[in-house]
Formats: C-alpha cells, sequence, structure tokens
C-alpha cells in the first residue's frame, strides 16, 4: 500500500521538484521510499511513496518502467493473484524496445507484485490486465508510445484515485492534499457537493469537495490522450451488471453446497490477502464478518495471528469483551486497548487533516484508535468489512420493506394528500395541540414530540418508490440545499433512477445501492484514511470480486432469514466458532458523540457553530443548524449525526482556509 501522485500538462522547469512535494504531502502512506519520474519535455510526471509489503528490496522501488521502456507505473494497493499471473505469463516476450520492436527473453528483476503488473499490460494491454487481477488497486499508467496517460482503479472502491484539471495542469493523486501541493491547484469549494455530504455524511464518486475535482469510480478507468482535454472514462466491471447477471441465473445448489462453495471462496480470498513480507494481522470485534475474517485466518496459519480490538467504558459501545471471547476461542494473539474518552476525543483535532476532505462518519475515531494500535504490532491488517452489503446485515433492509408493505398498498394519491395534511402545522403546534390531549391518549401514543413522529409518518406516506424509503432511511439532513442556500444536489445512484439496478427483491436493489455508495465513500474511505495516517495496509476479503460475484448469485432466503441477516456467512462462521459467542444485538463501531457534544465537547462545537460566524462565512443557513444544536443540548432529540456533519466541515474549513 502507497501513496501516488502526478501531472501532465504544462511545461514548467520545476516539474521534478512540484512532483516530489506532491509526494512529500503523502509520504505517510508510503515511509519507507520514495521516487519520481518525470519527462520535462512533454510535461508528465509521476510520483511514488512506498510503503513495502511484497519485495522489500530496491527492485521493487516504483515509478517503475516496463522492460520494453514503452510504459511507467506508480500503483498503490495489492495484486493478490501476481504469482499465478507470472505463472500465465511464463518467459513472456515484450518488444525489448517500443522503438526498434525488437524482442526477446523477459527475467524477472524481483518479486513485486508492480513489476508483474507491468509485463501483464505489456502482454495484455491495460483493459485485459484489470480483469485478469485479483486485488485493489489504484493505478496511474503512462504510455510513452500512444502518449496517453491512464488511471485505473479497483473493482469495489478500496483504494482512492483524485483527479482533474487545474488550469492548464491535470493532476492526480491518492487524496487531495497531493493535489492542493501543486501550485496550479485552485480549490474552490463546490458547494453542491457540500449539500451531498450534508445527506451522506461523505461526498459519493464521482464528486469532491473541489470543483474541478473528481473521484474515479470503482471499476473504472479513465484515457487521456495528449493534447486533450477529454478523458474517455471506461467501465471494466460493474456491480450492476454483475448484479443482474447473477440475479438471472442465481445459485441451483443445496444449502449444503452453498456453504461449502462460499467457505471455499473465502478460504481462497484470504489465503491470497495473508502474502506479505511483513508482519501481519487482523482487526476483530466479535462481530459475524470480523470473526469469520479471523477465524478463516487461524484454519490457513501455523501460529497465533495477531489481532487487535479497542473497547470503551461506555456502556452500549464496548465490543472489546465479545471479540477477546472469539480471540480466546480460535487462540490468537489477542492485543485489546481501552480508551478513556479523552483518549478518543484527541483524536479529533487531527480528523480535518486525517480525512482530506469533510467526512463525518464518526466511527472514524475508533477506526483511527484500532489502526493505531495494529500498526505498534504489524504492517497489514486485514478487516471484515463488507459482510453487511454483500449479504444483507443491515437493520435498513428489515426497516425499509416492513415499511413499505404497511403503506404501499395505499394509492400513492391518497397518501400524498394525508401527508400534506399532516405538514400544515410545525411540529411544535402539533406539540402544543397533542399536550391538551394527553391524557385522553392511549398509552402508546405519548410521545414526547408527537410532531415530530407526524412528520416523520409524513415523509413515510409521500414517497412514491420503496426506493425513497430507503433514501430516506439513510439520510442525514433530508433536505440539504435548504441548509445550504443556492445550491443544487447532484444525482447520485440513491436519487437517478436510470441508475439502479434491475432485480425483484426490494432488498438486494438496497444491498445493491448500499455497494455502489455507502460501500466505498463510507466504509472504505474511512478505513484507509485511518489506517494510511499511520502506514498501516489495510485488506478486505470478503470484497474479492469472486466472492461478490458469488454473493449476488445467492437468492435472498440464504441472506436474510428471520428477520437476520447474513444466514450464510453465520453458517460459515459457526464451523470455527460457537454460536453463542456471536449471537447478539448489532453493534455499531461508534463513540458516544451525543453525549460528548453535551459534555466536553460542548465549547468547541458552540464556537464552531456561532451564528456569526456561519453567517459571516457564507455556506450555511444558520438558523436550522442552531436549531437542532438547541434541541440537542436541552436533550430534547438527539441530533448528534446532523450536527457531526456541520461540526466537520466546519471544522475542515478551518483547517484549509
Amino acid at each position: 500500500m502507497c501513496g501516488i501522485a502526478g501531472l501532465y500538462g504544462r511545461l514548467r522547469p520545476e516539474l521534478v521538484s512540484i512532483v516530489e512535494r506532491m509526494v512529500a504531502s503523502i509520504r505517510y502512506r508510503g515511509p519507507d521510499d520514495s521516487g519520481v519520474w518525470c519527462d520535462e519535455r512533454i510535461g508528465i510526471g509521476l510520483g511514488h511513496a512506498r510503503l513495502s509489503i511484497l519485495d522489500l528490496s530496491p527492485e521493487g522501488h516504483q515509478p517503475m518502467v516496463s522492460v520494453s521502456g514503452r510504459y511507467v507505473i506508480v500503483f498503490n494497493g495489492e495484486i493478490y493473484n501476481h504469482l499465478e499471473l507470472r505463472r500465465e505469463l511464463g518467459d513472456f516476450s515484450p518488444p525489448l524496445s517500443f522503438n526498434q520492436g525488437e524482442r526477446g527473453a523477459r527475467h524477472w528483476r524481483g518479486h513485486s507484485d508492480t513489476e508483474t503488473l507491468l509485463a501483464s499490460i505489456e502482454v495484455w494491454g491495460i483493459e485485459a490486465t484489470l480483469k485478469k487481477s485479483v486485488g485493489m488497486f489504484a493505478i496511474a499508467l503512462w504510455d510513452r508510445e500512444e502518449r496517453m496517460l491512464t488511471l485505473a482503479r479497483d473493482r469495489m472502491g478500496e483504494k482512492p484515485l483524485y483527479y482533474g484539471w487545474q488550469g492548464d495542469t491535470f493532476l492526480f493523486g491518492s487524496e487531495l492534499k497531493a493535489l492542493k501541493a501543486h501550485p496550479a491547484f485552485q480549490g474552490e469549494i463546490d458547494r453542491d457537493s457540500l449539500a451531498l455530504m450534508l445527506r451522506h455524511n461523505y461526498i459519493p464518486a464521482p464528486y469532491s469537495i473541489y470543483k474541478g475535482i473528481r473521484k474515479l469510480p470503482p471499476g473504472m478507468y479513465l484515457n487521456l490522450m495528449m493534447g486533450k482535454r477529454e478523458g474517455e472514462l471506461v467501465q471494466y466491471w460493474s456491480v450492476r451488471e454483475v448484479a443482474e447477471r447473477e440475479g438471472a441465473q442465481p445459485f441451483a445448489g443445496s444449502e449444503t453446497e452453498a456453504i461449502k462453495t462460499l467457505e471455499t471462496h473465502l478460504l481462497e480470498s484470504i489465503g491470497l490477502q495473508m502474502i506479505a513480507d511483513v508482519p501481519l494481522g487482523a482487526f476483530l470485534s466479535g462481530g459475524v464478518d470480523s470473526s469469520t475474517v479471523v477465524a478463516l485466518m487461524q484454519a490457513q496459519s501455523s501460529r497465533p495471528v495477531k489481532t487487535f480490538t479497542i473497547g470503551f467504558h461506555e456502556e452500549g459501545y464496548d465490543e472489546a469483551q465479545h471479540a477477546k471471547s472469539v480471540a480466546r476461542h480460535l487462540g490468537t494473539e489477542h492485543t485489546e486497548l481501552y480508551v478513556m474518552p479523552k483518549e478518543a476525543m484527541n483524536v479529533i483535532p487531527r480528523l480535518p487533516a486525517l480525512y482530506d476532505e469533510p467526512f463525518s462518519d464518526s466511527s472514524q475515531i475508533p477506526t483511527f484508535l484500532v489502526s493505531e494500535l495494529a500498526r505498534q504490532h504489524v504492517a497489514v491488517s486485514l478487516s471484515g468489512d463488507g459482510g453487511d452489503e454483500l449479504f444483507g446485515g443491515y437493520n435498513r433492509y428489515f426497516w425499509a420493506t416492513n415499511i413499505w408493505r404497511r403503506v404501499g398498498w395505499v394509492p400513492q394519491p391518497l397518501r400524498a394528500a394525508l401527508a400534506g395534511l399532516l405538514t400544515t402545522l410545525r411540529p411544535s403546534a402539533w406539540n402544543v395541540m397533542f399536550k391538551g390531549l394527553i391524557h385522553f391518549l392511549p398509552t402508546g401514543w405519548r410521545y414526547a414530540n408527537p410532531g415530530d413522529k407526524l412528520h416523520k409518518l409524513a415523509e413515510v406516506l409521500a414517497v412514491r418508490t420503496p426506493e425513497e424509503i430507503y433514501l430516506d432511511l439513510v439520510s442525514h439532513w433530508k433536505q440539504p440545499t435548504e441548509v445550504v442556500p443556492g445550491t443544487h444536489e447532484p444525482p447520485t445512484v440513491l436519487t437517478d433512477p436510470a441508475q439502479w439496478v434491475d432485480l425483484p427483491d426490494f432488498e438486494h436493489r438496497m444491498m445493491y445501492l448500499d455497494q455502489m455508495t455507502y460501500l466505498p465513500g463510507d466504509i472504505l474511505t474511512k478505513v484507509d484514511r485511518a489506517a494510511m495516517s499511520v502506514s498501516l495496509e489495510t485488506r478486505v476479503p470478503l470484497l474479492d470480486h469472486r466472492v461478490v460475484e458469488f454473493a449476488w448469485s445467492l437468492p435472498l432466503s440464504m441472506k436474510i432469514r428471520n428477520g437476520q441477516g447474513k444466514w450464510l456467512l453465520r453458517q460459515v462462521l459457526y464451523r470455527h466458532v460457537p454460536k453463542e459467542l456471536i449471537e447478539r444485538p448489532k453493534m455499531g463501531f461508534g463513540v458516544p458523540i451525543d453525549m460528548w457534544l453535551r459534555g466536553p465537547l460542548k465549547g468547541w462545537a458552540e464556537e464552531l457553530l456561532n451564528e456569526a460566524r456561519l453567517q459571516r462565512e457564507g455556506f450555511f443557513d444558520p438558523r436550522p443548524i442552531r436549531e437542532k444544536w438547541m434541541e440537542h443540548l436541552t436533550g430534547r432529540r438527539n441530533w448528534s449525526y446532523y450536527l457531526w456533519d456541520v461540526l466537520m466541515f466546519q471544522a475542515w474549513l478551518e483547517a484549509n482556509p
């Protein structure tokens, strides 16, 4: 795992030093080595910061030039099947020189996956190589013969890649820091993207917080020819295509065969991802996903696997005890750290730099802490991310389906009319009305804030499709353009029906939307930034594309059963870990932000949410923010998710004036 950066465009005499500065800004992603390759005649520069995982020798140094000299590459990630690709290549014979076209036998210089990737591109070309590769990656490839720059990203979006024109210079990099280090970077905030951030708590691809800068979507590569400003985006792998193809020809075997097949896929994926020339371990929460990964790691290891978890003393936020029980059963070498609130809160001032653009999933804090803990012992850590999205683990899959079953049968015009009636009064007016009637109402109807309940009911009644229920459930600010005045919320997979998948099961359609948005935009971003900030490589074996494709072939009954998700994944786990160690209510990996905002973080938050400050900066309408802040402080409502979105932007803005 590493960091990449580079540029293409305007000729500059200081090209090398500029690329060096871009790389230096993300050196923590690769502290072991760095390098720059430039061709000042045409204005192309590639830079690399290396975290040495495979082939620790100088033969793994990047940027790396192909044997023919035609291609130059910088690469962030791992190609897990690169030894298999080497066997398939054999003693391949690329041109010894792309100018003369002479050919000769190729002898491997080292055993890095970067060298394998370059050789594969020489023989098969970029698209065929991407399709053959099993791994996570962000790639920048310069073709000296065609004078073409290619940027590519892995199938599920594990590794980040930003790009865009700033004036007459095309910039790219693993993080925005690298682009900002270039003197041409303009840094104009995209207010439309800010509206997206308030809805999602992250900015979904292809957008970024800056105008003119994009995120390369997962499963795509971009070709940019010299002399052209518009690049060609090509999709080489698609969740949508996989879901529709596998859904049309579902797995026809028995449940026993499905369990065996999934375990075989996972053993292969995890076995490949355990290959490293440095110490390796795993995050362990004690939940289904991480416990499955660790169990199958231990099944293939001759020594105890190193596992890591952090705990909190606050009730409802501590999973460390469950992780310890699983670790004890599996016999891992387990390390746990109980974190005091002050230690967790000390991370908050670092978040704007760690996450590089506004990002407000508060589990970013424990994710950083567990990464920091693991890095004291290993350089690579496997995680269990992806299980919920692949096998139906989120509660919203049940909630949304139940809501639609209750209201979907009512004609939409009637539901819309009733919703309009319920919203004719503000929640506060409904509260006053119900206050006089409270003693005459059934006990179950005596809510503290009935007006809020009625407005939530109106939101549900007004929906036209089940996807709108899902959108409501995953949205933080429901009408973000009202909080960020003068904006237009750009279309995303969530809001553009043309991008929706054609599947009969609503639950499967929600899993698709999560795999396209929440998984790469939130979960994988959170893990990448937290881990790379401490130079830790993370690997996600559940997201091996062959596991993803198999998961899409499974009928819904093998994922969700009796009101519980991840049925098939649980059956694999129960072969290794007793059921009673796993079965418990689902917990998030979070911290008590709601309580902290009313207590030790109150002063910090008040300063960032100051009405005059919000008015002066001009990004937000202060009124709805201040209303929620006051309600939160009094304890009447828990608005921590909404407020954390605004606070993380404000903290980011303060760090990036």
